[in-house]
């Protein structure tokens, strides 16, 4: 088993976060070409807690090496199952994403929060990634590490071009929304 953390913060408040991630891979992002879809499976809010809860199924381009290709037999999309829950009352995005393709070959188990930054919880927002990945080749140890820490050097990248192409959605949120404020407020006046 091998561990992959992350944090960062992001220079936008919680409110300008929690709205953007929900177009984390769209067209705005050109670090993220590899996601395919994103496709909503299911959405409610629990009546108790006011709790969102979203399941989407991701499909992403596979870009694994060619000696795992062969080994697990290539395929050309990958899908990542993704459940999240958003709590405006704690001000917290929480996402859980597992991988569904080679499931049976190897478990990789992520978790994703956003929540305002302490020392700044109007303006900046704290980011944290951990994920859990555990090959499963049996006696093939030597398989097994090198499965699992190619994995764990993929999401050292990925973490990197993933915050990247997420700030430029954040920027453009930002720019969308007070072009859109601008025009309300030139509507209202008219």
């Amino acid at each position: 088993m091998k561990i992959f953390a992350s944090s960062h913060e992001f220079e936008y408040s919680w409110d300008e976060v929690s709205t953007a991630n929900w177009r984390k891979y769209c067209p705005w992002n050109d670090k993220s070409t590899h996601v395919i879809a994103v496709d909503t499976l299911d959405r409610h809010i629990d009546p108790a807690t006011g709790i969102l809860r979203t399941e989407r199924l991701i499909t992403c381009k596979q870009s694994a090496p060619q000696w795992m290709n062969r080994f697990l037999g290539g395929q050309e999309t990958s899908h990542v199952y993704e459940t999240s829950y958003v709590d405006i009352k704690a001000k917290k995005v929480t996402m859980c994403s597992m991988n569904m393709t080679w499931s049976d070959l190897i478990s990789v188990r992520e978790t994703v929060v956003y929540r305002p930054a302490p020392d700044a919880p109007d303006t900046r927002t704290e980011f944290d990634q951990h994920a859990k990945i555990v090959a499963f080749c049996g006696g093939w140890q030597k398989i097994k590490n090198g499965i699992e820490e190619y994995t764990v050097e993929r999401f050292k990248q990925n973490a990197v071009r993933g915050r990247e192409g997420f700030e430029a959605v954040l920027e453009m949120s930002r720019k969308v929304f007070a072009m859109e404020r601008e025009r309300q407020r030139l509507q209202q006046s008219a």
